[in-house]
């Protein structure tokens, strides 16, 4: 039987392509090393990872070298490795533990995950790792995760999952007709996209590098109380908050962000594991005075009939037509500080440490859902252009914002002229 290569799906030719022209650091690792409960039985835990690797085609997904385009494409025939567990002293570990997750990943014809079981004489762990063009959060947090659990407590799994080969050869499938009109889509959204103006002033004049500024925070002034009493999407509000108080910043009426969408669009889609999200540029015009209903009803439905051009997305990433953009993006009950394995919670000690950002976004909004019902920021910007303070600043706006749009009759020229940016 004939190998069968499959394409990089948009967003992932984008995280190869970085990994190789960019990343200084393990921006290109997603995972989390966790510590368990001593009562984890680890033999039992091994063969549950090493059972789910097995049913799912991501997991024997390999990038390699087209025979015959010379192209980075991919194949779903690899081995599965078998789960290490490895027993040392503490000391041993603590040493291991300090190159565990700055491992980069040789990616050619090689497995694209690290999963080890480490077992002290005082403590058990577990350290799973992806490379990220394989893996999104949703797929680890919620789906693999859930998945290790059931078959660790001897739930019976299904026989056989939704595949991601599948669904990469479904969505390449695109007549030349439709992908030339969404490039077209694409290109004329972004024809007035300007990167100074978008962004806030710059103030920081004596770092010519991109260096990386982190604003971690509760926001203050809004719960999922509200979104329980008005329906509204979380992604949206947030969304359009973020797009307003950028407007104001930089007195710049036409403002773009790059979108984090899911990619999970129906059932099926969202029990898929992979790499599934999609980034792509939306924007809007605040030269006309509305309200914020109107606002948020408007710029859901420009987002509804832009993912209708998603497969066509090539050429925002390889033609970088909006970089440099602030970046925004909404997480659901993904990202946690701990997982259930049997009746035990494992808990996160240590993560990717991420400190130099191979994308080198100027602005990175990353907006989580928290366990209490509040909302966490995590807020990374480039310190060799902003400031601490001014960023602080941008913070306790965005909060601001938040709050003045719980008010759906509010007129956005209120919400402009409440908001002190200097």
């Amino acid at each position: 039987m004939d190998k069968k290569y499959y394409p990089l799906r948009p967003i992932q030719r984008l995280l190869v392509d970085t990994h190789f022209k960019k990343a200084r650091s393990t921006m290109m690792n997603i995972g989390a090393l966790l510590k368990m409960s001593s009562v984890v039985d680890v033999e039992r835990l091994a063969d549950a990872i090493q059972e789910t690797l097995q049913a799912h085609d991501i997991f024997k997904c390999r990038l390699t070298i087209h025979p015959e385009t010379q192209d980075i494409c991919q194949t779903f025939d690899g081995e599965i490795e078998p789960v290490k567990i490895e027993k040392l002293y503490d000391e041993e570990f603590e040493l291991i533990r300090k190159k565990l997750l700055k491992q980069p990943y040789k990616i050619i014809d090689k497995p694209l995950y690290h999963i080890t079981i480490f077992e002290t004489p005082t403590a058990k762990y577990l350290n799973i790792d992806f490379y990220h063009a394989i893996m999104d959060g949703a797929s680890i947090a919620i789906l693999f995760q859930n998945e290790i659990n059931l078959r660790y407590n001897g739930r019976t799994m299904p026989l056989k999952f939704l595949s991601y080969a599948d669904y990469v050869e479904k969505e390449s499938q695109i007549s030349p007709a439709e992908l030339k009109a969404g490039h077209a889509y694409w290109r004329n959204l972004v024809a007035k996209f300007d990167r100074e103006s978008n962004l806030p002033p710059v103030d920081v004049r004596t770092i010519k590098l991109w260096t990386k500024g982190e604003i971690r925070t509760k926001f203050q002034n809004i719960s999922e109380e509200f979104f329980r009493k008005s329906r509204r999407s979380e992604t949206i509000f947030f969304l359009a908050a973020t797009m307003t108080l950028l407007s104001k910043v930089s007195g710049n009426k036409n403002i773009f962000t790059k979108l984090v969408h899911s990619g999970r669009d129906n059932a099926n889609e969202r029990r898929i594991m992979g790499l599934m999200f999609d980034s792509f540029p939306c924007n809007w015009d605040f030269s006309e005075d509305i309200a914020v209903a109107d606002f948020l009803d408007r710029l859901e439905g420009k987002i509804q009939k832009q993912l209708a051009y998603k497969k066509s997305l090539d050429v925002v990433y390889n033609e970088g037509l909006v970089d440099d953009c602030p970046a925004f993006v909404f997480h659901k009950n993904i990202f946690n500080d701990h997982a259930m394995i049997g009746d035990t919670t494992a808990t996160v000690i240590d993560m990717p440490p991420n400190e130099i950002s191979a994308v080198q976004n100027s602005l990175d909004i990353k907006v989580f859902s928290k366990e209490d019902g509040m909302y966490e920021l995590c807020f990374d910007y480039d310190a060799g252009r902003f400031s601490r303070n001014s960023m602080k600043h941008f913070v306790a706006n965005l909060d601001k914002v938040l709050s003045l749009m719980q008010d759906e009759k509010i007129m956005l020229s209120k919400i402009f002229t409440s908001i002190r940016v200097s």
